[in-house]
Order: C-alpha cells, then sequence, then structure tokens
C-alpha cells in the first residue's frame, strides 16, 4: 500500500512546491512508482512536470465536485513512473462550491483510497493556507512534510498549522503524523542560514531531516522548462540535494 505524503506550510515562497515536484521525481528516478496529486489553485506542480495546464481534460477540481474519478484525471509526466492529478484555477473557489456537502473534508481521500494500493508514494501539493482543500489533503495522508525556508520568519505561522494538524488528527484523521520538517533554499555564505537551523532544531520538537535543500539557481530555473531539476540539471546542488531527501524518506517509511 503506497505512503500518503502531503507537503504543506500555509506559508508561501518556502519551497513547497519545489520540494513536491522534486522529491517526487527523485522517487520515481529510484524505481518508486509515484502519483502527485496538485491540489494548489496556482497549478505549479502541474507545470513543473511538464503538462500543459491548458489542455488537460479532467483535474483535482472536478474531483473535489464529484464530476470526474481519480482515473480519468491522470496525466503522464515527463518521468517515467511518474504520473499527475492536475490542478486548476478553479480550485481556489472551491471551498464555497462545496459548503453543505456531506463530508466534504473525505472527498479526497474516497477517491484516493481506491488507487493507493497502485503506488509506492503518493504526494499531495497542498495550497499555501489552511482551507478545505488542505483539510481534504490532511485526511488523505498518512504524514505530513513541512517544509522551512531558513529566513528569520521562519518559525512564524509554523505554530498555527501544527495546530492544524493536531486537530485534523483529533477530528478527522487519527492516524496522521508529522513526517518531519526539511529545510530549504539554504545558503551557506550566511550565518542566518545556519541560525535559522540551530534556531528550529532547538524550539520544534519534530522530525527534522538531515538533508538540507541548498539555495540553488537551478532549482530556480527548472520549472520554467517544465522539468523538475534531476532532469533539467541532473548533477546540480539542488538534484543532489532532494535525492537524497528522497532516500531519507524511503528510509524512514523502512
Amino acid at each position: 500500500m503506497g505512503r500518503v505524503i502531503a507537503i504543506s506550510n500555509q506559508k508561501g515562497g518556502v519551497g513547497k512546491t519545489t520540494t513536491a515536484i522534486n522529491l517526487s521525481a527523485s522517487l520515481a528516478e529510484k524505481g518508486k512508482k509515484v502519483l502527485v496529486i496538485d491540489m494548489d489553485p496556482q497549478g505549479n506542480a502541474t507545470s513543473g512536470l511538464g503538462i500543459d495546464k491548458e489542455k488537460v481534460e479532467h483535474t483535482s477540481y472536478e474531483i473535489l465536485l464529484g464530476q470526474t474519478t481519480i482515473w480519468e484525471a491522470m496525466e503522464s509526466s515527463v518521468c517515467e513512473g511518474l504520473t499527475v492529478i492536475p490542478s486548476e484555477r478553479g480550485l481556489a473557489g472551491a471551498e464555497i462550491e462545496l459548503i453543505g456537502t456531506d463530508n466534504r473534508e473525505f472527498i479526497l481521500k474516497r477517491e484516493v483510497d481506491k488507487v493507493k494500493d497502485s503506488y509506492d508514494f503518493i504526494i499531495i501539493d497542498c495550497p499555501p493556507s489552511l482551507n478545505t482543500l488542505t483539510v481534504n489533503a490532511m485526511t488523505t495522508a498518512d504524514t505530513i512534510l513541512v517544509p522551512i525556508q531558513c529566513e528569520y520568519y521562519a518559525l512564524e505561522g509554523l505554530s498555527e498549522l501544527l495546530y492544524t494538524i493536531e486537530l485534523v488528527k483529533e477530528r478527522l484523521n487519527e492516524k496522521l503524523e508529522i513526517e518531519g520538517v526539511v529545510f530549504t533554499m539554504y545558503d551557506a555564505r550566511t550565518c542566518l542560514s545556519l541560525q535559522v537551523v540551530e534556531n528550529v532544531k532547538e524550539n520544534l520538537h519534530q522530525n527534522i531531516y538531515k538533508t538540507i535543500i541548498p539555495r540553488n539557481i537551478r532549482l530556480a530555473e527548472a520549472p520554467s522548462y517544465g522539468q523538475p531539476i534531476n532532469l533539467y540539471d541532473s548533477r546540480s546542488a539542488g538534484a543532489e540535494g532532494y535525492r537524497s531527501l528522497a532516500d531519507e524518506v524511503i528510509e524512514r517509511g523502512n
């Protein structure tokens, strides 16, 4: 049975989607069968894995509204062994459209349960907010992976996220755990990055991955070419970082 990992942080610009794209691509590179579900209305994980958002027939939005099945929404990505459920802008209004729907927090879970046995990993890219879309992802997930940017306000808003995870665990998904925290955009040239890492380790009593993702220009360029970093520049520091993270994620599951 596949592991379902939701990648979430309501703070924008922390490398959440970059992590969703490149962790899933690195897992696929290691021979794992991976499904990525894009739950962010911006759809950056969709385009970052080489899928034209304007040409897809079905999306995660239609799954939530019951207009299509998870099987019908699947699209092949640029990576072998990696399938994507694309996103669209309509997701931004899904919260309002789902008002009054019975068990609306479990819509995604019901669909994912149908395909869970067919994949080693299912990675969900959450929107940068704590809304119905994120709650759907959390009720579906086994674990939450939290990317944290190495900057001064790294811990800001994190307590709110951890509170939401605890609330979901208490009321909707008792098996939910925190997969771990991964540091992103680490700049070895600054004392600040090092201080942030030390500060978070001291104050956050959660699993923290040994792998730290560096600030890397090739990582920033890759999405504009519709490729994950391991295809765009296989030898870059960013590619090596995400391969290392994938190894840790696999190991933690074992």
